[in-house]
């Protein structure tokens, strides 16, 4: 075992939860666990342990005594006689969901939470993290000791805020894939871990969505690296072991009749994968999801995409209408009118929007994506 971002990515945040879970604050705890896996390193090329788990999680915590010894003969008595090694197995489970929640703490900003969650919980290096999201090493290095120094002064010792973690397990998943991680597979892998520790049906509502969205991802770049479009996907490239396992966890979720924001967000994804072409997409039973979903989350960009749902569920002159209600702020506001131009025949417009959209695009991918949809409204124009 002489992979070092190996060993902290599978046993790393499980040991620190442990630590933590015990006393020491999150900080302290990673130090430790870092010293611990890089004597792990250098003694287990000849000589393995029978329980890997076991030995960092002694190593780790000697090793963070030893820190508090070394502080003041006060605290060297009070390690002494209250924090020696607890006896017994340690199953790493509870460890692992208390970490997770300590690293979203609602006293983190998102981006901190994010980065401090793929560091700690994702057991990704900071070099890793850094190029997921295309900033400095040493910018991210920042970051996360700030979060870490802001958590040093709290204590996690009841259940945390589960939306907080949910939310910042989809901010994960909405970067993708940028840099060498691959950030949309790391939230699903966290998210399992998650679901596999609480019956909450948003966990599982989450959990679909990200399945749902990810059997799509085949299909989402042609060959040459440009965006597809839902309705233009060549739909034989989704992946249905992830559209059944995606409708299985969400129909488990609903049953336990808790209805979320992520449920009917991943209710909608069932119906647009459960549709052979996308002119056979139930439209109507889609637009009533997204009225469930303004009733639980009414923000402009849910009301937008609500907007598409009526422009095809009742005419895309209702749609443009539907639109009319939500500020021209919101991202994506001319693209979708440009769309619901274009079906209600008025191709000139539809093409003015689509430029329009071009040019407040919020990447490189969907900038291009629109421009070409301006340019194939042009091609098509008849001649005055």
């Amino acid at each position: 075992m002489t992979d070092l971002e190996g060993l902290f990515k599978d046993l790393g945040p499980r040991v620190l939860g442990v630590l933590v879970r015990r006393g020491a604050n999150f900080a302290s705890g990673e130090d430790a666990v870092q010293e611990a896996l890089l004597e792990a390193h250098q003694r287990w090329v000849d000589n393995p342990p029978d329980d890997p788990f076991a030995w960092l999680v002694t190593t780790a915590w000697r090793k963070h005594l030893d820190s508090i010894r070394s502080q003041t003969a006060r605290q060297r008595r009070e390690v002494s006689d209250h924090l020696e090694p607890e006896p017994g197995p340690v199953t790493g489970a509870d460890e692992t969901l208390l970490l997770l929640f300590l690293a979203c703490h609602p006293a983190l900003t998102p981006s901190s939470a994010v980065a401090l969650t793929l560091r700690a919980v994702g057991g990704l290096t900071t070099r890793q993290v850094a190029s997921a999201y295309l900033v400095p090493e040493a910018t991210m290095a920042q970051r996360i000791s700030r979060a870490k120094r802001t958590l040093s002064q709290e204590r996690l010792t009841t259940p945390g805020d589960l939306g907080v973690v949910v939310r910042v397990l989809y901010l994960i998943y909405n970067e993708g894939h940028t840099g060498e991680v691959d950030l949309a597979q790391e939230a699903i892998r966290l998210t399992r871990q998650l679901g596999a520790q609480t019956r909450e049906p948003e966990v599982g509502g989450l959990l679909a969505l990200m399945l749902l969205h990810h059997a799509r991802r085949p299909a989402r770049w042609s060959a040459d690296g440009s965006l597809v479009s839902l309705d233009e996907q060549d739909r034989t490239l989704w992946d249905t072991t992830l559209i059944a396992e995606g409708v299985h966890v969400l129909q488990h979720a609903l049953a336990q009749d808790r209805l979320g924001e992520f449920q009917a967000q991943a209710a909608i994804a069932a119906l647009h994968a459960d549709a052979p072409t996308a002119n056979e997409t139930d439209w109507t039973q889609i637009l009533e999801w997204y009225d469930e979903l303004m009733r639980l989350n009414p923000t402009p960009v849910v009301e937008l995409n609500r907007a598409v749902a009526v422009g095809h569920a009742d005419g895309p002159m209702a749609g443009l209408a539907a639109v009319g209600r939500v500020p021209e702020t919101v991202p994506r506001h001319a693209a979708v009118r440009a769309y619901l131009h274009e079906r209600a025949g008025d191709r000139r417009q539809a093409q003015a929007l689509y430029a329009v959209a071009a040019r407040a695009a919020g990447s490189t991918a969907e900038r291009d994506h629109l421009t070409r949809q301006a340019a194939r409204l042009h091609a098509s124009a008849p001649e005055a």
